[in-house]
């Protein structure tokens, strides 16, 4: 039995789940940006908590590392790191693009690319294989007609996530589609799970937030 918390804060909708495996066994969502802190305790005690009063003790805890929300992958990760370092258990840390990627993975042909909207013309990217793979690193990325214009011109690419609209209303052609497929701690499970039984961990001491910087432009 894998029993693990999965604790996803990165984006404006925040998500924990208890999975077993790759079952979810209870989830819990909060649509409010501003109150994933004040929530997030509540909501994961709410999802530990078995009929009987007692508690479920999962052998690890999942975040999701980035990119995303400054603020809320900091809630995140702390949340994580503490439970963890409470109950010596060890923590996984997921990319935000990589979940991204596996919440959409039933539509694609051939390559996926998730997007998170950073500010302006600007996203936080990554592209994958149907089968997860990782193409191109996540890095950040300013969008314009060209964006993407080579890769399209010989896959058919799958992009989703909140900044993938930005791109959609550059027309990037035939061989582009979106999807609006929201991911969510549910889909940390399955590649947390993976990790779990592969010991993939990370150093609790040094585990911080992948930001990934974004493009910053000075006029003078």
């Amino acid at each position: 039995m894998s029993l693990i918390l999965n604790i996803d804060c990165s984006g404006s909708t925040a998500s924990v789940c208890l999975s077993e495996n790759k079952t979810i066994l209870a989830l819990s969502s909060n649509s409010q940006m501003q109150d994933h802190a004040a929530w997030i305790h509540s909501a994961i005690a709410g999802i530990l908590k078995k009929v009987d009063g007692s508690y479920f003790e999962p052998e690890a805890v999942a975040v999701t590392i980035g990119p995303g929300s400054y603020t809320g992958l900091r809630v995140g990760l702390a949340t994580a790191k503490g439970i963890c370092f409470a109950k010596k258990i060890p923590l996984i840390a997921v990319s935000t693009l990589e979940i991204m990627a596996l919440s959409v993975k039933d539509e694609v042909k051939d390559l996926v690319c998730p997007m998170i909207d950073a500010r302006r013309d600007e996203v936080f990217t990554a592209v994958y294989s149907s089968k997860l793979d990782l193409i191109q690193p996540p890095a950040p990325m300013i969008l314009n007609k060209q964006s993407f214009e080579e890769l399209l011109q010989n896959h058919q690419i799958l992009f989703c996530g909140s900044g993938s609209k930005k791109l959609q209303l550059l027309n990037p052609g035939a061989n582009a589609s979106f999807s609006d497929k929201e991911a969510d701690a549910s889909h940390l499970a399955h590649i947390a799970n993976d990790y779990h039984q592969l010991k993939r961990y990370v150093d609790l001491a040094y585990a911080e937030p992948e930001y990934l910087k974004a493009f910053h432009t000075t006029s003078h």
